[in-house]
């Protein structure tokens, strides 16, 4: 290999700020050197920044969006790098996009924000007046854990030059008005503004930052030479000429050619491929062109696949429809594809080139029947891109010294069809289940076949083509006879093994026919629109068949309760304020642990984790990890001090281990590239251990579990079942959740020099946990471990007992090697180590009469709890106690049992078992109304809580919300007349339905367990009459902190403005509670409030001599009144009584309701929600901002849940699902195209100012979209002749609803007996 001389001098901007890198190293990237991890492989869109540069050929500046962890930063040269910190700052001047975020409320747990300011802010500075579709399509590459993307689309809205406010479907009356739109009664006023958007500043294009003059000069430089620069392993080098580049790639064959390194940079990182050159021709003029011609359009491999889209977007605009099908076809697959960052960073070349077997475009491009141009020192050749390329045939491919130069794709023609089709887990940002790109010619004037051409991708190792069919078919007309020759060829064609990568095998089989139908019908559809008389229409009834599911602007209307006129105008309780670090989250200043700065000496660790599922450890042997450069330390659990189990949970794993990924080991190393390749090279040997538990059936089979049945029962259910009309029996699955909070598991840790003393900083919603179990390994007393935390980028139950191991593991570290540790898990490390929501399996036996009245339940529950104890006990006993769910059964009986399997440990989430066990519930109201031939609605109306009541358990409510909640939510939302319009679209189409669906909830707060309710609060009042407020909860996005405020504004009766809440530390307020359960506000709320009337009776006689004085003339030294005092709530007095089955276990009740339609593309299984409206028991909300804010964001995750995110493990306990790539969590597109929130008022004498936690119960209102795709699916079946009865499980992905869609292409595909292989990923619930 040729030798490479030594570094050149990187030169970029950062923020208006000249960087000169002396050593630049190929093999880091920006992320490093600005902002903070999230998933390191561009899926999330956290780590967005803005890069400007300059074209000295158009003249012009382009800014771009890209995510960081994905852009080498030695291919900077020449660019300006804006961040959220340069966009605006609290220091200087906060920017519109930065305000409109923070102040409509766009931000929660605030770790997305800066990636969502950067990805409007960049589409401002291309477009000032952007359209209401630019910013949907500008935060696609976007993820949110937190607020549900509806405030976040909101703040964009304001952007737009278009009006925002809706027009309530063309009925002229604004959704605005009050009187429509009063869901509560007249006597109480209701509000639908939660911010004032005149306060806004208005956008001044002109007051943006300029490009740096000196990049302008640098780029139009004509002396321009080639650039290298040296790493520690590898070397970069930037050809400026053509000639250079060639002969480069002659003399550097093998190396890969980078420009927006989405391909070859998560190959690296995930994958393990290491090159020691990279080639980077960015800003090559020759592979920057789009040429228009006659025929066709070229267009420059350089070219992003967003300015692809710009060319073709002016193409479709200036040629006539005939001759642009290829390229329509292409930009309905762009709009889709990945997310703005991505489309601006992925090249065309690129794409083309590496040809990955998920390809959207290539499949299309082949289809369309594009040339790729080739050039090399030899000189440069055409190759056609078919077929044999896309399947990598030896003699279709690149010549290792050729590069791409550029695509031609040529005009369609009059009788030419080209159509792109795809499927995927979500509508964007994913890669797709199958896609195909088809096309077909035909003899001019007819409809024989005279040419045809089917592609498919993620059916194979490569993109396969179908060329033996399309073969067969050349002469046939275009008929249903053809079409069903061609389904049953193209499956013989291309057949997926049973046991095939991805899984999914028969839902994949099924959708190559499906898309193959689709597409037969958009040609016949075409035919028709070409000579109606020679050609025939497809039937009415198929016409939605044709088109995919359009993507809209969210919209809606948020209701609450307004604050009582005569309130004192400087209380902020009740008002929607906003969230006290929103702007610092809008701003990037907000600092998370990941955030502060390096310290000496400090150390990263990397974990090695366990690839047996159950095995004893016969050795480890680390030599080779300790001679790597870099690595100061290899940990084991022979390094732990004190305790290596505490409470059941193991730090490192010694002698066996119990599931892949329990940790064996960590690295500490100077830093985290170090320590993570020094952890690959450690080698563990081991001796595998039967049996290997992974799923519930499992467990049952083995009777493995972790506690005892929990049990409650009321009545004679035995003696029940006897007089009954109908019984039914069945079972319901319903598989786990990733919490998928945007921060992982991060944590530093500071060994003190003095007493054996640890700092701790890290993101937890129980700082109490963390100190008992560092206190623990380290065998020391926990005063010497001071655990702070100033904020977490979301946890949802994922940072209560998760972060007490990972900071144990970590403390050891320090201790071992005396060196602080900083402790950041990877994305895939935190999905495989900290495991999430519970799989469930429930069966029930159910007896009713014939009216729809249920006589009789009985119920068992069982949970997959993985190999440790962690929650699963509880979370059973939360199962068990809230099993009714809203509806009251004379006799009935639930009992729970957590199993014990070799998995990763589950643990707690958002709604602890709620979310999955009431889905079951819902399961057998939806049977019995089946079998009574009455709808779901009327069997809830007839079994639901009327009057007070008591629990199975002896605890009395009063369901009077409920009632009310249910009653408001069928009548706003219109549902009768909606369902009925539904069951008429249903009539009128074939292939896709609408399915709509009411939940009534019955949830709880807190704990059955009395002293976990307890908190404390610390109150200081300085002589400026300034207010340090601290407390035991947590923030983490909740606004738990903005509530704590205004209650302490309340009580003192001062500004929030003199109000400041700094952190959560284990030093000011110890043994605090964890901030779970939807009871942060209740118990800390109460213990602020404690403290604020203790230091205010202090102030009584101060006040009574000074009546008319100012607060900082009565909080005076003078007096000798102590300003500080902490405040303490004993907690609601819960407790339940199991050998008795009573008890008082939950403080109060939460209710409400939530109606949601959805429609189905029963050839695909994609689903659209179109509306939901949710009606949530607040009581008296405190700040209607953040609730909304929470019940929104709940609402979406639990749809998540419910349809979408899907986990997927092999039969060996691998977890498959590790990174945003496999995990889909809901993206912008997936929320309701409408939807409406309303604070539902009621009276809750237990809570602080009668208000109710809310952080939980949206969650399972997400169900409402399960229900209505059932709902859908069911007309479907019902409408084919099929049983209407059928396993309810959850989630309903795409795969669920297509597979239970039952048609003629589902039973012409073949299957495989389950006994003859062993399926890629199993179910484990």
């Amino acid at each position: 290999m040729a030798s490479v001389p030594n570094s050149d001098e990187l030169i970029f901007f950062v923020n208006g700020r000249k960087v000169i890198e002396k050593n630049a190293d190929p093999e880091v990237n920006l992320l490093y050197y600005l902002r903070k991890y999230s998933c390191g492989g561009g899926g999330c869109g956290a780590c967005t920044v803005m890069v400007s540069r300059y074209n000295p050929k158009t003249k012009k500046i382009h800014h771009s969006p890209v995510t960081a962890c994905l852009v080498p930063v030695c291919s900077l040269y020449g660019a300006a790098v804006t961040t959220v910190e340069g966009v605006g700052s609290i220091g200087t001047r906060i920017h519109p996009v930065q305000e409109r975020l923070a102040k409509c409320h766009g931000t929660q747990c605030g770790f997305c924000s800066p990636g969502m300011v950067m990805s409007i802010y960049t589409l401002l500075r291309n477009h000032p007046q952007p359209t209401l579709e630019q910013i949907t399509k500008a935060l696609g590459g976007n993820l949110c854990r937190c607020t549900g993307y509806r405030p976040i689309v909101e703040s964009g809205k304001h952007f737009c030059a278009e009006s925002t406010v809706c027009g309530l479907k063309g009925s002229g009356k604004c959704c605005m008005d009050q009187e429509e739109r009063s869901f509560v009664n007249r006597q109480e006023q209701m509000c639908t503004k939660l911010y004032n958007e005149d306060e806004f500043q208005p956008l001044d294009p002109s007051q943006e930052p300029i490009f740096p003059p000196e990049l302008i000069r640098m780029a139009e430089d004509p002396n321009k030479r080639r650039l290298t620069f040296q790493g520690e392993r590898t070397t970069w080098i930037a050809p400026v000429t053509l000639s250079d580049l060639l002969e480069l790639k002659a003399n550097f064959p093998e190396a890969p050619l980078i420009m927006g390194n989405t391909a070859v940079g998560p190959s690296i990182k995930f994958r393990d491929e290491f090159h020691p050159i990279f080639i980077s021709p960015l800003g090559l003029p020759e592979l920057y062109f789009v040429d228009y011609t006659d025929d066709g359009v070229t267009i420059g491999a350089g070219c992003s696949l967003a300015q692809l889209n710009d060319a073709l977007h002016l193409t479709v605009l200036e040629q006539p429809r005939e001759k642009t099908k290829t390229y329509r076809a292409l930009l309905k697959h762009l709009r889709t594809l990945a997310g703005a960052q991505i489309r601006n960073m992925a090249t065309l070349g690129g794409h083309v080139v590496s040809r990955p077997n998920f390809s959207d475009l290539n499949p299309i491009l082949a289809a369309g029947n594009a040339t790729i141009n080739l050039i090399s020192k030899e000189g440069d050749r055409q190759i056609p891109l078919n077929g044999h390329f896309l399947e990598r045939s030896p003699e279709a491919c690149l010549k290792s010294e050729e590069i791409v130069l550029s695509v031609y794709i040529p005009h369609s023609t009059q009788w030419h069809f080209v159509s792109g089709l795809r499927l995927a887990q979500r509508q964007e940002n994913a890669f797709a289940i199958v896609n195909a790109g088809m096309s077909v010619k035909f003899e001019d004037g007819t409809d024989t076949i005279k040419d045809l051409k089917m592609f498919y991708g993620s059916v194979g190792p490569t993109v396969v083509s179908a060329s033996q069919t399309c073969k067969q078919l050349i002469g046939r007309l275009w008929d249903d006879h053809m079409l069903s020759d061609a389904c049953r060829w193209v499956l013989e064609e291309i057949h997926i093994p049973p046991a095939a990568e991805g899984g999914m095998v028969e839902y994949r089989r099924t959708l190559i026919i499906s898309l193959l139908f689709k597409f037969y019908l958009k040609v016949r559809r075409g035919l028709n629109k070409m000579d109606p008389q020679k050609f025939s229409d497809i039937p009415e009834r198929f016409m939605s068949a044709l088109e995919d599911f359009p993507i809209k602007t969210p919209q809606g209307i948020q209701m609450f309760q307004c604050v009582d006129p005569y309130q004192s105008p400087q209380d902020p309780v009740g008002h929607p304020v906003m969230h006290q670090s929103a702007i610092k989250h809008a701003t990037g200043e907000a600092v998370f642990s990941d955030d502060m700065p390096p310290i000496a000496q400090e150390l990263f660790l990397a974990v090695t984790t366990s690839t047996r599922t159950h095995a004893k450890i016969i050795s480890i042997d680390a030599s080779e990890a300790l001679a790597l450069p870099g690595v100061v330390d290899v940990i084991t659990a022979e390094d732990v001090p004190g305790d290596n189990n505490h409470r059941g949970e193991v730090f490192y794993a010694q002698n066996e281990v119990i599931c892949v990924g329990q940790i064996v080991c960590t690295v500490a190393a100077d830093t985290y590239a170090h320590a993570r390749e020094a952890a690959k090279k450690v080698k563990i040997t081991y001796e595998d251990v039967e049996p290997r538990i992974i799923t519930i059936e499992q467990a049952l089979k083995h009777n493995s579990f972790f506690s005892i049945e929990k049990k409650v029962e009321q009545g004679n259910v035995e003696e029940a079942f006897k007089y009954v009309d109908q019984i039914i029996e069945g079972e319901a699955h319903v598989e786990g959740q990733e919490h998928f909070y945007m921060e992982t598991q991060t944590i530093l840790v500071i060994p003190k020099q003095e007493d054996r003393e640890m700092v701790l900083y890290l993101g937890t919603q129980f700082p109490s946990h963390v100190q008992e179990f560092v206190a623990v390994a380290l065998n020391i007393p926990r005063s010497r471990i001071a655990c702070h935390v100033k904020r977490t980028g979301g946890g949802f139950g994922g940072k209560v007992t998760k972060p007490a191991v990972l900071a144990a593991i970590s403390a050891v570290a320090a201790n071992k090697t005396g060196c602080p540790i900083r402790f950041i898990l990877e994305r895939g490390d935190d999905m495989l180590i900290t495991a999430g929501r519970h799989p469930l399996l429930g069966k029930y036996k159910i007896g009713f009469m014939n009216n729809g009245v249920i006589k009789a339940a009985d119920v068992e529950y069982y949970i997959n709890g993985g190999c440790t104890p962690d929650e699963s006990e509880s979370v059973t006993e939360f199962i068990v106690l809230k099993s009714d769910n809203a509806y009251y059964i004379p006799n009935f009986r639930c009992r729970g049992r957590p199993c014990k399997t070799n998995l990763p440990s589950n643990t707690a989430f958002r709604g602890y078992g709620f979310p999955q066990a009431a889905v079951v519930v819902e399961a057998y109201i939806t049977a019995v109304a089946s079998h009574c031939n009455l709808s779901p609605e009327e069997v809830k109306e007839i079994n639901m809580y009327k009057t007070i009541n008591e629990t199975t358990y002896k605890q009395t409510f009063n369901p009077e919300p409920l009632r009310r909640c249910w009653k408001e939510c069928l009548e706003k939302s219109s549902f009768s007349a909606r369902k009925l319009a539904a069951e008429e679209f249903n009539k009128k189409n074939y292939w896709k339905k609408r399915g709509l669906a009411v939940v009534p909830m019955k949830f709880t707060v807190g704990f059955p367990v009395a002293y976990y309710n307890q908190a404390a609060a610390l109150v200081h009042i300085y002589l400026d009459g300034s207010v340090l407020v601290a407390h035991g909860g947590c923030e983490m996005g909740q606004g738990l902190h903005t509530k704590m405020m205004q209650v302490a504004s309340r009580e003192l009766n001062i500004p929030r403005s003199y109000i400041h809440l700094s952190e959560t530390s284990t030093v000011t307020v110890p043994n605090a509670s964890f901030t779970a359960a939807s009871m942060g506000t209740d118990i800390n709320g109460k213990a602020v409030q404690n403290a604020c009337q203790i230091l205010m009776a202090r102030l009584q006689p101060i006040i009574r001599k000074n009546p008319k004085g100012r607060w900082e003339e009565w909080v005076t030294f003078e007096e000798s009144i102590s300003l500080s005092t902490t405040g303490y709530f004993k907690g609601y007095q819960t407790y339940m009584d199991w050998e008795k089955e009573k008890g008082d276990p939950y403080p109060y009740y939460v209710y409400g309701a939530s109606c949601s339609e959805v429609e189905v593309d029963c050839l695909t299984g994609a689903h659209k929600l179109l509306r939901t409206d949710i009606f949530m028991d607040a009581a008296f909300s405190i700040n209607p901002a953040v609730d909304i804010g929470q019940i929104e964001g709940a609402f979406v995750q639990g749809m998540g849940f419910y349809t979408i995110e899907e986990l997927k493990y092999s039969p060996e306990g691998v977890l498959h699902s590790r990174s945003p790539d496999d995990y889909k969590i809901p993206t912008v597109t997936e929320i309701p195209e409408e939807f409406y929130v309303t604070l539902v008022h009621s009276r809750n004498p237990t809570a602080i100012y009668s208000s109710k936690g809310l952080g939980e119960a949206g969650m399972f209102l997400g169900s409402s979209v399960l229900f209505a795709i059932f709902d859908a699916v069911t007309a479907a079946r019902k409408e084919r002749g099929l049983t209407t009865t059928f396993t309810l499980n959850s989630p309903a992905t795409p795969e669920f609803i297509r597979m239970t869609c039952v048609d003629q292409f589902t039973d012409m595909i073949p299957r495989d007996d389950p006994s003859t292989f062993t399926p890629w990923s199993i179910h484990v619930s």
